[in-house]
């Protein structure tokens, strides 16, 4: 069990962004001492670290709950059961999806790159 402190050290998120991600629905502590002192699992930091990749990826907050709502699936177990494939789906979906559009996002990042060097080299021929 890990207090609030320690898991905001574990992941690198502050006491308040985890208190924040708490109200959104994403972390639940698993229990409160008295006092309010919050109790984490480890569990909970693997979500939390889960989150943290999610948003690196640039996810919507709203994008990675959808994502935990579509369920936990236990990786160490084979066959997958019909419930986790379901779940599995709907990640794939989800992430495709976002791949999507930062593929997109990065074919638009190489034009303007193009269009700087471009630019640099006209001004670069100018200075001659």
């Amino acid at each position: 069990m890990y207090t609030i402190r320690q898991v905001a050290e574990m992941t690198e998120f502050s006491p308040d962004t985890l208190r924040y991600y708490e109200k959104l629905g994403f972390l639940k502590p698993l229990r409160k001492e008295p006092g309010g002192v919050r109790l984490y699992s480890d569990d909970n930091v693997h979500l939390l670290k889960s989150l943290k990749c999610l948003k690196k990826t640039g996810l919507s907050l709203e994008e990675i709950k959808e994502f935990f709502q579509e369920g936990q699936i236990c990786i160490h177990r084979s066959p997958v059961r019909d419930e986790e494939a379901a779940t599995i789906s709907g990640r794939i979906n989800i992430l495709s999806e976002h791949l999507s559009k930062m593929e997109e996002q990065r074919r638009e990042l190489e034009e303007i790159i193009k269009d700087t060097k471009r630019k640099l080299y006209f001004y670069h021929e100018l200075m001659k």
